[in-house]
C-alpha cells in the first residue's frame, strides 16, 4: 500500500478504531516480551513446607502457586516464561516441561551448583532473552495491567522500569521515593521520609543493565536497580491495585483466602 494512502486511512479512522489499533499494538508489544520469573531461592521462611518442594509448587487454593501466576500472565497476553530456578528446580521442570499444559512456552535457566541471587540468575539467563523482558518475583501475585506497564516502559526510554505502589508502610516497609511520575530513589537500605511507595514486584529490564557484571557471580537485582535510580535511569509506573505474595506464612494464608474467594482487605505490616 502506498505510504500516502496508508496515512490517509489512519487519519480517517474513528476514535474507536484508533483505540482498537493502539490496543492491538500494545498487546503485540506485551506478547513479544517474555517474563522472567525468579524462582530459585531457598524459601526458608516457608519451612517446613519447602523442605521437599520448591516454593513455586506450594499449593495455594488447591493448585501449585506457579499455575496461578501463569494463569494471570496468560490473561495479560504473555506467551513465554523463563523460569530462573535453583533449589529443587528440577521438580518444576519435571512437572511442567515446556509449558504446553499451561498454555505458555516455558524455558528454564538453572543457577548451577551455587545460588546466584536475583541479579546473577538473570545474568545467567540472558542467552535465552531478547533485548527487553519483564522480571517477576517468584512469590508475587500481581493484578496489574501489563499493557500499561509495557507502554510506560516504551514511552520512558530508560533501560529499566519498576512498577510501584502507594504503600505508605501499610503492607511492608516503603522503599521508593516516587514523585511526579518519576522514581527519585529506590533503596532497601536507605530509608527516607519521602519514601511513600514500595516496589510492586514487576519490572522491565534491558540486557544492557547487566553488562558490567561477570558471569556466575552472586548479586542482587535490587542493587542494580538502586544504582539506576541514583542516576535517574530507572523509570516508574504506578500500579493501582495492591500486591499479594506467598513468600511468608502470613502472605501465603492471605493469598490462599484471596484465590479461594474469601478475603477481607485490611492493611497490614508484614510479620515475616
Amino acid at each position: 500500500m502506498p505510504r500516502g494512502l496508508a496515512q490517509n486511512l489512519e487519519v480517517s479512522l474513528t476514535p474507536d478504531a484508533k483505540l482498537k489499533t493502539q490496543n492491538a499494538k500494545l498487546q503485540t508489544l506485551v506478547s513479544s516480551l517474555p517474563v522472567v520469573i525468579l524462582a530459585g531461592g531457598l524459601a526458608t521462611r516457608l519451612r517446613p513446607l519447602t523442605e521437599k518442594i520448591p516454593k513455586a509448587l506450594i499449593e495455594v487454593a488447591g493448585r501449585p502457586f506457579l499455575e496461578h501466576q501463569i494463569e494471570l500472565l496468560r490473561s495479560n497476553a504473555i506467551a513465554e516464561v523463563i523460569l530462573c530456578v535453583g533449589y529443587l528446580g528440577d521438580m518444576i521442570e519435571e512437572r511442567y516441561g515446556d509449558g504446553e499444559t499451561l498454555g505458555v512456552k516455558i524455558r528454564y535457566s538453572f543457577d548451577g551448583p551455587k545460588l546466584l541471587g536475583t541479579g546473577g540468575a538473570i545474568k545467567k539467563a540472558l542467552a535465552l532473552l531478547p533485548d527487553a523482558f519483564f522480571v517477576l518475583y517468584g512469590d508475587s501475585y500481581l493484578p496489574v495491567d501489563y499493557q500499561a506497564v509495557a507502554a510506560a516502559f516504551q514511552e520512558a526510554g530508560k533501560p529499566a522500569l519498576m512498577t510501584v505502589y502507594a504503600n505508605a508502610d501499610a503492607w511492608d516497609t516503603s522503599n521508593v521515593w516516587f514523585e511526579q511520575g518519576r522514581i527519585r530513589l529506590y533503596s532497601k537500605r536507605e530509608k527516607l521520609t519521602k519514601m511513600r511507595y514500595i516496589d510492586y514486584g514487576l519490572m522491565i529490564c534491558r540486557r544492557q543493565i547487566f553488562d558490567d557484571y561477570p558471569n556466575d557471580v552472586l548479586f542482587d537485582l535490587a542493587d542494580t536497580l538502586e544504582n539506576l535510580s541514583r542516576k535517574g535511569e530507572l523509570a516508574g509506573h504506578e500500579a493501582n491495585q495492591r500486591f499479594y505474595e506467598m513468600g511468608s506464612p502470613a502472605g501465603l494464608a492471605e493469598l490462599d483466602r484471596l484465590l479461594s474467594g474469601d478475603i477481607t482487605q485490611r492493611p497490614r505490616r508484614s510479620q515475616s
